[in-house]
């Protein structure tokens, strides 16, 4: 409908800016989530071949980061990274820089201006682990045993949310020797804890 309406000659330049820019909003989402059906789809069909190479925990997550500071920023929001500058888990960077991002990218959007998130990191003999945990809203009981299911929204889903972002997390982090498990509380936040196992168990 905008795009039919930009072809008026006589529409006002202000319209014809408003609804660019949502042409714009609209198209990058279509991008994303064409995207990550296409990602998704290859990892079901089996097509795609996770690397194994050594991944510094801390580097990961400054790199993880990066996309995210300018929405944290308007959010006026904060976080901390704290752990083992040393760990080290075996897995596909790129693959596992994905997952990572989405389930922050879940954080920042649940967690009110001026809310924070915490990163704790750290390695023992069984298995590398990434704790993630914000102060936001929470996730209702009832909820989680189906926030990693293709689709599913809960309640307090952003309406732009098509339930895609931590579905995709929860297949690359278990196609690597890896499990992720999630704790919530409505009105105290939620917490993310993955752990990449040094041998299949």
């Amino acid at each position: 409908v905008m795009a039919d309406l930009l072809r008026d000659s006589n529409l006002e330049e202000e319209k014809r800016k408003e609804f660019t820019h949502h042409i714009q909003v609209q198209l990058k989402r279509m991008e994303w989530l064409v995207s990550s059906l296409l990602k998704l789809s290859k990892i079901d069909a089996g097509t795609i071949t996770f690397k194994k190479e050594k991944i510094v925990v801390s580097s990961l997550l400054d790199s993880v980061m990066e996309p995210l500071l300018v929405p944290m920023d308007i959010k006026m929001q904060t976080f901390d990274i704290v752990g083992d500058k040393d760990a080290t888990f075996s897995g596909d960077y790129n693959w596992t820089l994905e997952a990572l991002i989405n389930i922050i990218k879940n954080c920042v959007e649940h967690t009110p201006p001026h809310g924070h998130i915490s990163i704790q990191f750290g390695e023992n003999a069984l298995y590398t682990e990434v704790i993630i945990s914000d102060n936001g809203k929470g996730i209702p009981k009832e909820e989680l045993p189906y926030i990693f299911q293709r689709f599913y929204k809960g309640k307090h889903a952003n309406n732009d949310s098509v339930g895609i972002g931590l579905a995709m997390a929860h297949v690359i982090i278990t196609s690597q020797q890896g499990d992720i498990e999630v704790r919530s509380e409505i009105g105290k936040g939620t917490t993310f804890h993955i752990k990449w196992y040094k041998q299949v168990i």
